[in-house]
């Protein structure tokens, strides 16, 4: 989630974990963190003359890495392992994670000084990258009139368990995508890998994503089948942050590489 400080971006993380009652950390990325203070350290312990595991705030099912881009690319690769496979590796242990487990990261658009740019490997694993804008009139006063007296959060309550989650994530994926559908979806990504303004195109882990965030729209659009729009729609949400225009070293969103998408989308004929 990119966007100024204030919006709700930690909010929202919070608001997530509390809605299917499960474990909720948050992470305040710093340029001293240290990938233990993620994982996990092992430590001696004298009674028992042998080493205990402290597990990390990465044992949750919802983590929130707060700032993500003020840490040291030594420390944001700790992330890579736990978001790919489920699991961490310390000491020469491999530790599954808690499911579902899921990674929001927040960074500020406008603050450069002190930060490091994000490792294109760990871009990659973010299924989306989005941002919450600013409210509307009637949306902040009503954000005032909810919490003149406390904070809403406080009082909300679980709508599903964590296993109802497992179920529908398993469930999503059964969602039904036409091999028509397929092929328009690789056309896409075909294309980001020829456009003229994009120096590396979307890896096959963006296509999974894109065919797996189709199938959720579709599933919370109430079918269980998807549509031309279930990708069209997702694209630039999907794709934009992994892509890298020419003239640039590193990925993220811009105007060159919303354009590129853009025109891709255009030209990509839509199945019927």
């Amino acid at each position: 989630i990119e966007d100024v400080p204030g919006v709700g971006k930690t909010l929202l993380a919070r608001a997530l974990a509390k809605s299917i009652n499960c474990a909720f950390r948050r992470i305040q990325f710093t340029p001293d963190l240290l990938p233990s203070d993620i994982l996990g350290v092992s430590i001696f312990d004298g009674k028992e003359n042998r080493f205990e595991f402290k597990p990390g705030p990465i044992f949750a099912n919802v983590v929130l890495a707060d700032e993500i881009n003020r840490t040291t690319p030594r420390t944001q690769s700790s992330l890579l392992e736990a978001m790919n496979d489920f699991q961490v590796s310390v000491d020469g242990v491999t530790r599954k994670l808690h499911l579902p487990f899921i990674v929001m990261a927040t960074q500020n658009p406008f603050e450069f000084e002190g930060t490091y740019p994000l490792l294109e490997s760990q871009l990659d694993r973010f299924l989306m990258k989005v941002s919450i804008g600013y409210p509307g009139v009637r949306d902040e006063k009503q954000i005032l009139a909810s919490q003149r007296t406390a904070n809403p959060i406080d009082e909300l309550q679980p709508a599903l368990t964590v296993d109802e989650v497992l179920e529908l994530q398993a469930v999503t994926k059964q969602v039904r995508v036409d091999e028509s559908l397929v092929d328009y979806l690789l056309a896409i990504i075909a294309e980001t890998r020829r456009s003229n303004h994009l120096k590396v195109g979307a890896s096959p882990r963006a296509s999974l994503f894109l065919l797996r965030a189709a199938q959720a729209r579709a599933r919370v659009e109430g079918r269980d089948y998807c549509i031309p729009d279930d990708i069209k729609r997702l694209v630039a949400p999907v794709l934009a942050h992994r892509l890298i225009p020419k003239g640039r070293r590193s990925a993220g969103t811009d105007a060159t590489v919303l354009a590129a998408l853009q025109e891709i989308t255009d030209a990509v004929p839509v199945p019927v």
